[in-house]
């Protein structure tokens, strides 16, 4: 796992290194509408195409879809019952929990913590 976080907020840190989570819709990327790509805050690892984002009224960003093969999960019994947390492949950073509320053709909501994310427009 690569690591780098010397560059990072406490906040950051909190979320990515000890499994926090941000304040419902503090996150500017919940209103993010433009074509690009969001990486991992952290190790810069694409994670999500921003096609696959939509407004899911939770006030974290979500998206139905990620990359392929960009998290591992594990089942987080934090709040007394089982959610599923995704965390970044390449360093080990804890980006949210996947829900199974989402659009078709998933099915599901990457629930994602937007401190963790960096926003990167099409060209």
């Amino acid at each position: 796992m690569t690591k780098k976080n010397q560059d990072l907020t406490p906040e950051q840190k909190l979320i990515l290194f000890e499994e926090g989570t941000e304040l419902k819709d503090s996150s500017k990327l919940n209103h993010e509408k433009r074509e690009g790509t969001y990486y991992c805050a952290n190790c810069d690892v694409k994670l999500f195409d921003s096609k696959k984002k939509y407004e899911s009224g939770s006030g974290w960003p979500s998206f139905y879809e990620s990359l392929p093969d960009v998290f591992e999960t594990k089942t987080d019994y934090h709040l007394g019952y089982a959610r599923k947390e995704y965390h970044c492949k390449n360093c080990g950073g804890h980006h949210g929990h996947i829900f199974d509320d989402g659009p078709e053709p998933t099915g599901k909501r990457y629930c994602n913590n937007g401190v963790c994310l960096i926003f990167k427009p099409k060209s």
